[in-house]
């Protein structure tokens, strides 16, 4: 049976060339980078080299790049560090209903921290009006987080409209962004839309898991999270992950010019799109101005979990939401204002640059034979 994988959102297969480059920084540049001899002084220019290619494809400067285990640990180590660093200046904080788990989850601790968060909601189509998060930001505000696009409907958020915002508010806040979505995908340069705090994650473009990295705008302070060696400027200690790093690198020097992959993956969006209009029982949530690569739709009354293993026992994975979500009911298309009933029975359709036409057929042909047959238990 072929298999029709639809759930690059939640992660991404995993190129071979960034398998080899993996293995080899495990088997023959073994070193420690931060031990004197000359295989650490390898390992160490393999990891600058790794930093050099990922930075480069940021539009950033090489230092202002920290390696982390990926977009949970740097959503974090951006948010409470961010906060934590600029608690004397205001104990304001700005963020969005429908962020990430590891975003709320550490809002969550800054709350019972004593910090205020404003936790801004999305209009129906999911994206947050620029208006609302600006009248959120005052002289308190220390830090603003907003994800570049949404993870489970793929809309895109006024990021960049914000840094203008923070400015013209003279707010002190930072400005962070959960990019772990939109790297690779759009042409996007942290620097050049204003922010100070940018958050990736290799298994999101084909590299592998346990390995992202967070931008830290040169000038940026934030407090460690952790504490030992003092690698990766204080910020995250311990010995640096070469060969996933070496990993993430070449992952991100693979990838095509974004203009180029997102012309393919709109093409299959809009195929997608089509073939569920002629289902009376499909409701599309996803903005039509949204990332192309996520597609999130209701399928009739069959609940998520119930469709979801119903496609995979016919090889097409796609998900209910968020991995990270533990398939919980999706706190995002909530604050949008989806009924009960949608909510229950949403399933997220993400895209990869390789992904392809049969594979949205090999969906909506299973979709169909689903609703006949679970509709009618």
């Amino acid at each position: 049976m072929a298999e029709h994988y639809l759930d690059n959102a939640a992660t991404t297969p995993v190129l071979p060339e960034a398998a080899e480059r993996a293995q080899a920084l495990m088997v023959e540049e073994f070193g420690n980078p931060s031990s004197l001899h000359t295989r650490g002084f390898r390992a160490r220019q393999a990891l600058e080299e790794s930093r050099e290619a990922i930075a480069g494809k940021l539009g950033a400067a090489p230092q202002e790049l920290v390696f982390t285990g990926g977009g949970t640990e740097g959503n974090n180590l951006a948010i409470l560090g961010a906060a934590q660093a600029r608690r004397r200046l205001g104990d304001k904080i700005v963020t969005t209903a429908i962020e990430h788990d590891s975003v709320l989850g550490a809002m969550q601790e800054l709350e019972r921290q004593g910090f205020r968060v404003a936790y801004v909601k999305p209009q129906g189509d999911g994206r947050v009006p620029l208006e609302a998060l600006a009248e959120e930001i005052d002289g308190d505000t220390v830090l603003v987080s907003v994800m570049a696009v949404n993870n489970e409907t793929g809309a895109r958020q006024p990021v960049e409209e914000l840094a203008r915002a923070i400015k013209r508010r003279k707010a002190p806040a930072l400005l962070h962004t959960d990019a772990v979505q939109t790297f690779g995908k759009i042409r996007f340069s942290p620097a050049k839309w204003g922010v100070d705090l940018c958050t990736l994650s290799a298994h999101k473009i084909h590299g592998p898991k346990g390995v992202g990295a967070l931008y830290i705008k040169k000038g940026a302070r934030l407090l460690p999270r952790s504490f030992g060696g003092g690698q990766e400027r204080a910020l995250r200690p311990g010995t640096e992950s070469l060969p996933l790093i070496g990993a993430f690198a070449q992952a991100a020097k693979l990838l095509p010019p974004p203009a180029q992959a997102l012309e393919s993956v709109g093409l299959l969006r809009d195929s997608l799109i089509t073939g569920l209009r002629e289902i009376p029982e499909a409701t599309v949530h996803s903005p039509e101005d949204g990332l192309p690569y996520m597609v999130n739709f209701s399928a009739g009354t069959v609940r998520a979990e119930t469709m979801l293993h119903f496609l995979a026992q016919r090889g097409v994975y796609v998900s209910a939401g968020s991995a990270c979500g533990k398939a919980k009911p999706s706190h995002v298309l909530a604050a949008m204002g989806l009924p009960k009933e949608q909510i229950a029975s949403a399933l997220r359709v993400s895209f990869s640059r390789f992904s392809t036409i049969e594979d949205v057929e090999a969906l909506l042909a299973a979709l169909k034979e689903g609703l006949k047959s679970l509709q009618k238990e």
